[in-house]
């Protein structure tokens, strides 16, 4: 496993940058926290969004293929108009009654299986995670969390505590308990339920053996920071039957897969075929305006509501409310995840046309518009498969194409375009990643 937090960055000292990019830097670096990090080896500054589209101070162009937090491309107009008219009137909490609310409520648990029908709603997907866990801490009278090996579920004291991903220097929690995930490991498909059943099962087993409990198994279906391991459908429902067995939730992470990301779906769990207890939601919920929210069953968010208070200023103001209906009604009105399918078969044709080439793509990964490409030869090392896959990720930078890196190793190429793309946008994707490929390898 890598070390480092950010592998795909800039390096002072690795890029001759334009003079007003190196002021730039020299001014962040004089009064930012040093946590802060600028992707990409030569840093990209944007002053406009549109669609797919990011353009630099000069005009020029770059293809977003990485951004799914504008889900429905950037600066959509009629997102945009929705939340300046509701900022235009008031923006107000929950504490007060407001129609817009409750009806947006009402839309988006519909969206649901039927025994999810409570929402609360709050503003990050770290937020909700958050709130999420005290939920299922509570319900089961419990503390152990089982998570994925290189799962990522946010920044807070909380969820960073039950995110490996983060790296060394944050420190787990003592009550998480990691899982390996059948595709890395080697399994078959064929035995990849059992296999996950058994790692859960011996997770359970030692947090009860040392007196803690599970409250919750908390996935992201797409596993999107292990390097995109989605097959078989449905291996993760064995191991979460165990954990509702053992008395804990089942928390499902729907910050990546969720709203329509996997095309035939509109929350990624569904693929795997189980219902939640409890569903977290963030980003791509007010397509850039920070919403998020925590939809679930009634008994354990009453339970938990009953008793203890959560009250946010932010969480469900009128102006994010209004924000995340017109995405709502985006997404539904002009069918975008059918869409979002149709442009993911294409995307999956041209890997595979690539794949074929002698690239150095080992393998291929996806549920709709979410990729994972795994860049270098079978066999060859870590190391230098990791290193390939970055300078791909930098050479189709500079080719004005943007994606990014996610896995253990780094080494898989994460590909997750807004849902608004077309043929055209998939076909320039390709050639560019051709074009790096070939560069890279020669």
């Amino acid at each position: 496993m890598s070390t480092d937090l950010m592998p795909n960055r800039y390096r002072p000292g690795e890029s001759n940058l334009p003079r007003r990019e190196s002021e730039l830097i020299a001014r962040r670096d004089e009064v930012l926290g040093a946590s802060y990090r600028l992707q990409y080896r030569r840093p990209l500054h944007f002053v406009r969004g549109e669609g797919m589209w990011l353009y630099d101070p000069d005009g020029r162009a770059y293809l977003d293929f990485y951004n799914n937090v504008p889900s429905l491309g950037h600066c959509h107009p009629e997102i945009n108009a929705a939340m300046a008219a509701q900022a235009g009137r008031i923006s107000a909490n929950t504490r007060y009654l407001e129609p817009k609310l409750v009806d947006y409520a009402e839309r988006l648990v519909d969206t649901f299986p039927n025994e999810l029908d409570r929402v609360v709603f709050t503003c990050t997907g770290s937020e909700s995670n958050d709130l999420a866990l005290r939920i299922a801490r509570f319900a089961s009278g419990n503390e152990g969390v089982i998570v994925s090996t290189y799962a990522y579920h946010g920044t807070s004291a909380a969820t960073a505590a039950v995110s490996p991903n983060l790296g060394d220097a944050v420190k787990l929690s003592p009550f998480v308990r990691m899982v390996s995930l059948p595709g890395p490991a080697g399994v078959p498909e064929s035995q990849a339920a059992d296999f996950f059943e058994a790692q859960i099962r011996s997770a359970i087993m030692d947090l009860d053996r040392r007196g803690i409990g599970v409250a919750a198994l908390l996935i992201d279906s797409i596993f999107s920071s292990d390097g995109v391991w989605v097959d078989p459908p449905g291996f993760i429902a064995s191991g979460a039957a165990a954990v509702r067995e053992a008395g804990g939730l089942v928390i499902a992470d729907e910050v990546q897969p969720g709203f329509g990301r996997t095309g035939v779906h509109m929350w990624g769990f569904e693929r795997h075929r189980i219902v939640p207890d409890l569903v977290t939601l963030g980003k791509p919920m007010g397509n850039g305006f920070p919403i998020g929210a925590v939809v679930g069953r009634r008994a354990p968010m009453n339970q938990f509501g009953g008793t203890s208070r959560y009250s946010n200023t932010f969480a469900g103001n009128t102006v994010g409310i209004a924000t995340a209906d017109a995405v709502l009604t985006i997404l539904q009105r002009d069918q975008i995840p059918q869409k979002a399918l149709a442009m993911s078969q294409r995307l999956r044709a041209g890997l595979e046309k690539i794949a074929m080439q002698p690239y150095s793509v080992r393998a291929i990964r996806n549920a709709g518009l979410f990729f994972g490409v795994d860049i270098g030869l079978e066999g060859s090392p870590a190391a230098g498969r990791r290193a390939m896959a970055l300078d791909v990720v930098n050479a189709m930078r500079d080719d004005g194409v943007l994606v990014s890196t996610t896995g253990a190793n780094e080494d898989s190429l994460k590909v997750r375009p807004p849902l608004v793309c077309q043929a055209e946008h998939v076909d320039l994707f390709l050639a560019s990643m051709e074009r790096a490929l070939i560069s890279v390898a020669g």
